[in-house]
């Protein structure tokens, strides 16, 4: 072994050991006669001391110890006179006998340090030294315990653990597949893919009634602060469970994480309907860890001769208690918020309530006093309290825009701290989205939603009321999991592919493998998917998932520090029958 502890292990304990370590120089410092090394490995630093006058020609080639230089080193634990409570090891430090430069390195492109001085493109370039840094390292430990403890939990609850294939086969109904050229069958190609879906549902005919897989899914789509083009799901699935059956078991699983990970105790999630959801945040994954719900004013601001208003199909407000002292240019600030183009509304309408209870509007001339004291009461504002209002002429559309008010608002007042953790389901998702522009139906979540028992007679009728048994798990506003009850029916299965348009030769081609395999006893099942890389970096306080993988990719979906994608050569296209067209 090249050490006998680690840089994060002696204490006060050790003192006069004689002990080997071995890590990477953080710091050097030349003091008099004397030079204090900063030896840093994955568990901690400890202070090296090498003193000119017991022996001048270590002190020498200490003082020539570059950055990320790989020492090992053997001396004697001793107690330091001017401690560091900063660090675990600041009571002690070593007096150097013996030093071996392992490897010498070139000057890093940044500080391995916490508070770095390098940017995101570089450390993206130089990953391998960015996980060099503490608080990368951090978010890389947090992620190993957290997978750890959903292996542990679902291991007691008896899942099974059951690896699924990378390479399939092309299901193009979502989001695009990233696909593979396959040399063995030339013309074709697998898919890499976006979930394990068909193949946890063919578990559970297999009699597998509990499976989960910690799993890469792969998705070409538009990358964001949440999103990777290829990510890790923590993917289950149970048979013979009905809805609430589901959220119990994985409302059990979050708590126990953050019960051993957090070290927080949660009670029972509230439930929120998709309606309500839309209606009260205009987001089917809500932030509430503070109110500021909508309030629909149609009734209180429509016809009294303000155009905007008098037009609207939809006026909606929220209310930012404490908030009238927000200031002329705040409150231009916040218009020009709401109409930047990735937002999209056409102006804001504010008003104050005084500490004398009136209440002073943006728009006063068009509207008395007693409107606006109606305002006031169907918004629950007291004196203090600043109201913001927009409208538009589609209401989905509207309270979207709103939406992203109410989350800047509460931004601006200090009420999303990443701290405190407001969980949720969401339910009764509707079962089919429809698309205007292909005049059609599309799955909300997948072709395999089981609809609400009680709402199968609206396929035939009314699709675009009918319920899914899904669910989604919300925490923070963001959407951590989510799952459904599964079509285990054949029939049912079918007239699900005849309303997303689906052929019976497409269905058939697409997922015929998956119908045979219903013909012999599908049992009733259902499941769920989180995302595992989204739970880490709530639990890690994080603005991005790329923060808490080893080796992401950055927004243009590139790999920066190996160059990929990349082209390949001639010689391979060949082999694999292709031609580039550009």
């Amino acid at each position: 072994m090249f050490r006998s502890h680690t840089c994060g292990e002696l204490r006060l304990a050790n003192l006069g050991e004689n002990v080997t370590l071995a890590g990477w120089v953080q710091r050097t410092r030349k003091m008099g006669g004397m030079t204090f090394v900063d030896l840093r490995d994955r568990y901690g630093l400890t202070q090296l001391v090498f003193n000119n006058e017991v022996n001048a020609e270590l002190c020498e080639r200490a003082n020539h110890l570059g950055r990320e230089y790989v020492l090992q080193v053997r001396g004697t634990v001793a107690e330091r006179s001017a401690k560091n409570n900063k660090v675990a090891t600041g009571d002690i430090e070593i007096i150097v006998n013996e030093m071996t430069v392992l490897n010498v390195s070139a000057t890093p492109p940044f500080t391995i340090e916490d508070e770095t001085d390098g940017g995101d493109d570089i450390r993206m370039q130089y990953r391998y030294l960015d996980l060099r840094r503490n608080s990368v390292r951090a978010n890389l430990e947090l992620r190993h315990k957290m997978a750890f403890e959903v292996r542990r939990y679902l291991d007691a609850e008896g899942f099974i653990e059951v690896e699924t294939p990378v390479l399939i086969k092309s299901t193009p109904e979502g989001a695009r597949d990233f696909v593979v050229p396959s040399r063995m069958n030339q013309g074709q190609f697998y898919a890499l893919p976006q979930s394990p879906q068909t193949f946890k549902q063919l578990l559970m005919v297999s009699g597998f009634d509990r499976y989960f897989q910690i799993v890469k899914c792969f998705r070409d789509e538009d990358l964001r602060a949440d999103r990777q083009p290829e990510f890790t799901q923590i993917d289950c699935e149970m048979s013979f469970v009905e809805q609430e059956d589901v959220i119990q078991m994985f409302e059990g699983m979050s708590r126990h994480l953050f019960r051993t990970i957090k070290g927080i105790e949660l009670d029972a999630f509230p439930r929120m309907t998709w309606h309500d959801a839309m209606k009260y945040y205009g987001s089917d994954k809500p932030d509430t860890r503070f109110e500021m719900r909508f309030v629909e004013l149609m009734d209180v601001l429509k016809g009294h001769g303000f155009s905007v208003f008098d037009a609207a199909e939809y006026i909606g407000g929220i209310c930012a208690k404490g908030a009238a002292s927000y200031t002329r240019k705040q409150l231009d600030a916040l218009t020009d918020f709401v109409k930047r183009p990735q937002i999209g509304a056409k102006g804001m309408v504010y008003a104050r309530v005084e500490a004398d209870g009136t209440v002073k509007s943006s728009v006063d001339k068009f509207y008395t006093q007693e409107v606006l004291q109606q305002l006031r009461a169907a918004m629950n504002a007291e004196p203090g309290d600043l109201i913001l209002i927009l409208s538009g002429d589609n209401a989905n559309k509207t309270r979207k825009q709103l939406c992203e008010l109410r989350l800047e608002m509460g931004s601006q007042l200090g009420l999303r701290d990443k701290n405190n953790y407001s969980c949720l389901w969401v339910v009764d998702f509707p079962l089919f989205e429809w698309s205007e522009e292909d005049q059609r139906f599309y799955a909300m979540h997948h072709p395999f939603t089981s609809p609400k028992p009680e709402d199968i007679p609206l396929l035939d009728t009314d699709p675009g009321a009918v319920r899914a048994n899904a669910y989604d798990m919300v925490i923070n506003g963001v959407e951590v999991g989510g799952g459904s009850i599964r079509i285990y029916d054949s029939e049912l299965q079918h007239k699900m592919f005849q309303l997303l348009g689906f052929t019976p030769e497409k269905a058939e081609e697409q997922f015929g493998f998956l119908m045979n395999a219903f013909k012999f006893g599908a049992p009733p099942h259902g499941g769920l998917a989180y995302g595992l890389d989204r739970f880490v970096s709530l639990f890690a306080g994080l603005d991005s998932i790329r923060d808490c993988i080893a080796f992401p990719k950055n927004n243009a979906g590139r790999d920066v520090m190996i160059d990929a994608p990349s082209a390949i050569d001639d010689a391979q296209l060949k082999e694999l029958c292709l031609n580039i067209t550009l």
